[in-house]
């Protein structure tokens, strides 16, 4: 897998924990080493690879080398463990030449890094007082003897030593130094100093004003931002570098992948201390955590032109950049004009010919190519459409080294790609002519600028009169004249053809509207004519009543497809069957008690009406179950929990069934906002849908729709999923990959799983990481594919051809409220889906005469046979 994909991080993980295991101790160092050329390593792998290293070291040239290492690993983040496990190695090593002094110089240089730290700080100050006070011991003098004067010296010497110690120790805020201070008066043979009383009495206070903060610290949740923030806040306040720089290395051991917080840090760097050292080593470390964020390495790059780093280090780390893999076209555009402004600024223009200059033009030219070829194969886009960097080209080669020539090729390449029409592009250029070329070309692009523009020709027709109007002659003048009259009249021509459609298609929309209109009112005269015409035959047959009567008696107007759906077809879809004559199955007669029971419990139900001066304390709840029993009680338990009730109005049809939809009245408008809170609960198996109550008509730009439409760096669409997948299970492959805010898994009207997810993480470093491991991962024999979430546009119905379905299809409702059809139904005749026989036979066995049939309805304007619809159809 590392030979595909050398930035697997978890991939690195596991070899060595399988190395590790099998004791392969040679290839175990060199797959560590391999992880942290690419990587900083976490403390933990540290502290085990340290661990092995120490196991093996004997000899002192072993030795060294765990030195080496120690100092590579101090040098990743800010640890108390490692530097103390460093400090405690090195005293291994005392007895070598200097080794004291070296165990000394360990130890002041961990508690400059870390002895400010108040919880873990003390162990490291400890440490160090047990180490002097074993050098104390080693030097007294042998019980009974005098000591030298050397010795007595040696000896004052080291208590001072210890002194200083403790003083120091108490002088900063740290937990337990109650302890501390009591330690050291029993220590110390003399009065403890005022000073040093002062100073601990003022450490006691600040310690009491950072307890809040580490308190906080130790109760939150990781990743702790918002808390390790508010302590860095406190800390810029009281103004101590040292402070605030280990209260953030504290924050980014835990927040690694966070580049907003490395960016916070770096820029603090920057402006405040200003060590070339300390500032450089946390750009690299940050490049190193985030390297797919380019503002990083921007800031990198100048930090090292900040501080004179040398050319050819700048050019390297530079390279490494555009191999960091950027998520998006222009982040590559951003880091080559970082780079391409630094080498402009290395440039000595006074010169006509350098070094720099050519190295400057070569990288300008590489960048254009680079691009082109390496950018658009990888995005489909160049992430510079304006062609910026062509541009500084340009004026490079125009303001600073005055060739003209060379700037008006470039700008004759950009203008090739597609700009020509804008003329924000052509005054751009025109403007360079101005200052540093002459009026001939000043002419010349705005006569070409009249000619292309095509977003605001106004404008440079204006720039060109007036050019002429200053400088030209009258030849110039009317030439000038007569190309801006040409243009704009052509313009306008333009414009005037296309009111002229755009009227022409609103009054063809109104048509087709008011033709609908007209149909619609025609077929539910023809139905009502058609229904008196079954009456009146069962009347004339009522004492030889057939099945035929019986079944157009029993035929309903609606009817439900499925077990509660959702599905309806409407009474246009029913007409339509029998018609084609299939019929639906034969039932029995219902009692007649129960009839008009149904009946008067139709009359019964009142017409639901909505107040929409209550939107705002009434949500509209859909995409319920049309089984539901008492929907009115089993919706007031549901939304009881989020206020009090006023009321709740569930929508019957007409014969007296639940429609799936409801309207929920509250008595206050947060109950209504917290309801839409239980949007997409699942109830008796379908998700219900819980929206704002809003007239579109008054709002027509109101969107229903909850989650973004647009990119999200922070969040993943992953599909493949098995159907099977649960949340719980999605969740656990997911988290092992940064901290998971939120998962969604999308499931159709119905509640089914449609095996896609949206997963957020709590930043977009989380989430770029994420795709980089996830994408391609089996999950329960499903290969998955996972992406930043980046929805497409939502595509709109386009508009039906004139005059081409109006002659023989009913006007209906085509998309419903989600953008599907309301029946989901096939639009293909069934003559179509079936083979036609000239004679169809019913499913009861009663032959089906529609010639008979159609002769008794009334006569009606002429329309398409299903022979004529299928051949228009296929000849479509």
């Amino acid at each position: 897998k590392l030979s595909i994909n050398a930035f697997d991080y978890n991939c690195h993980l596991d070899l060595i924990k399988l190395l590790r295991q099998e004791g392969e101790l040679v290839r175990l160092r060199r797959a560590r080493q391999k992880m942290s050329e690419l990587f900083p390593l976490t403390e933990e792998i540290w502290l085990d690879w340290l661990k092995d290293e120490i196991k093996m070291a004997s000899e002192s040239s072993e030795r060294e080398k765990v030195y080496e290492l120690f100092e590579r690993a101090v040098k990743d983040y800010i640890c108390p463990e490692i530097w103390l496990e460093y400090a405690q190695y090195s005293i291994g090593g005392i007895g070598q030449e200097g080794g004291i002094e070296k165990v000394r110089s360990i130890f002041e240089r961990a508690l400059t890094a870390v002895g400010l730290h108040v919880t873990k700080g003390t162990a490291l100050w400890e440490a160090y007082r047990e180490f002097e006070n074993a050098i104390l011991e080693t030097a007294q003098p042998a019980p009974g003897s005098v000591p030298s004067p050397e010795q007595q010296q040696m000896l004052c010497s080291q208590l001072e030593k210890i002194h200083t110690l403790f003083r120091r120790q108490l002088g900063i805020p740290l937990l337990d130094m109650e302890a501390s201070y009591a330690e050291y008066e029993e220590w110390s043979e003399d009065p403890i100093p005022e000073t040093t009383i002062k100073n601990y009495k003022k450490a006691l206070q600040q310690l009491e004003k950072c307890k809040p903060y580490e308190e906080a610290l130790l109760g939150a949740e990781t990743p702790k931002l918002a808390e390790y923030q508010a302590y860095i806040d406190f800390e810029m306040k009281a103004g101590d570098p040292a402070r605030i720089q280990l209260i953030y290395e504290r924050a980014l051991a835990e927040n690694c992948l966070v580049p907003d917080l490395w960016a916070r840090y770096n820029q603090y760097l920057d402006r405040q201390l200003k060590v070339k050292e300390l500032v450089l080593s946390a750009h690299d470390r940050a490049v190193r955590n985030c390297p797919w964020t380019v503002g990083l390495w921007i800031r990198y790059l100048l930090a090292m032109e900040r501080h004179r780093v040398d050319h050819d280090i700048i050019s390297e780390i530079f390279e490494k950049a555009l191999n960091a893999g950027f998520i998006q076209a222009t982040d590559y555009v951003e880091i080559w004009q970082a780079y391409l402004d630094y080498l402009r600024r290395r440039v000595d223009f006074t010169q006509d010919s350098s070094k720099e200059l050519e190295e400057l033009r070569s990288a300008f030219a590489r960048a254009v190519e680079y691009l082109k070829q390496e950018v658009e194969e990888r995005f489909s886009e160049s992430g510079d459409p304006s062609c910026t960097i062509m541009q500084n080209w340009a004026r490079v080669e125009a303001r600073l080294c005055n060739n003209m020539q060379k700037a008006r090729e470039l700008w004759d390449n950009i203008m090739t790609k597609g700009n020509a029409k804008y003329a924000n592009m052509w005054l751009e250029y025109y403007n360079l002519e101005r200052a540093h070329g002459d009026t001939q070309h000043c002419r010349k692009a705005l006569h070409r600028a009249v000619q292309c523009t095509s977003d605001y020709p106004e404008h440079v027709c204006e720039v060109l009169l007036t050019l002429e109007r200053i400088e030209g002659t009258l030849e110039d003048w009317d030439a000038a004249v007569q190309k801006t009259e040409n243009r704009l009249a052509r313009v306008n021509e333009q414009r005037a053809k296309a009111a002229e459609k755009e009227a022409a298609l609103a009054k063809q929309e109104e048509e087709k509207a008011e033709q609908r209109k007209q149909a619609r009112a025609e077929k539910k005269a023809s139905k009502k004519a058609k229904k008196n015409r079954i009456g009146d035959k069962r009347k004339a047959d009522d004492d030889d009543e057939g099945e035929w009567g019986q079944e157009e008696e029993e035929q309903p107007s609606k009817r439900h497809k499925g077990d509660g759906d959702g599905v309806l077809l409407d009474e246009d879809m029913e007409i339509e069957t029998g018609l084609f004559g299939r019929s639906g199955p034969e039932k029995p007669d219902r009692p007649a008690n129960q009839k008009e029971k149904a009946s008067t419990s139709r009359k019964d139900i009142p017409k639901v009406l909505h107040d929409s001066s209550k939107d705002n304390v009434t949500v509209f709840v859909s995409n319920l179950s049309y089984n539901m029993e008492d929907p009115e009680g089993k919706l007031k338990e549901l939304f009881e929990g989020c206020g009090e009730v006023a009321e709740i109005r569930p929508v019957f049809s007409n014969k007296g069934t639940f429609r799936g939809y409801c309207y929920v009245e509250f008595k206050e408008e947060k109950s209504a906002l917290q309801a839409l809170g239980l949007d997409r609960k699942v109830v008796e198996g379908r998700p219900m849908f819980v929206s704002p109550c809003v007239d579109k008509n008054k709002n027509p730009d109101f969107k229903v729709f909850r989650y973004s439409t647009t990119l999200e760096k922070h969040k993943l669409f992953i599909s493949g999923l098995p159907f099977s997948c649960t949340k719980e299970e999605l969740e656990d492959v997911c988290k092992a990959h940064g901290n998971v805010k939120d998962i969604r898994l999308v499931t159709n009207r119905a509640g089914k799983p449609k095996g896609l997810a949206y997963v957020e993480y709590e930043n977009e470093a989380q989430a770029s990481q994420a795709v980089l491991k996830m994408d391609g991962l089996t999950v329960k024999e499903h290969v998955i594919k996972v992406a930043i979430s980046n929805p497409p546009l939502r595509k709109l119905p386009d508009k039906p051809e004139a005059g081409r379905a109006s002659q023989f299809a009913v006007p209906r409702q085509v998309y419903g409220a989600r953008g599907k059809g309301r029946t989901q139904l096939s639009m293909m005749p069934r003559a179509l889906q079936r083979q036609s026989n000239p004679v169809a036979k019913a499913e009861n066995g009663m032959v089906q005469n529609s010639p008979a049939t159609s002769s008794e309805a009334p006569e009606e304007p002429k329309k398409m046979s299903n022979a004529d619809f299928a051949k228009m159809l296929l000849k479509k």
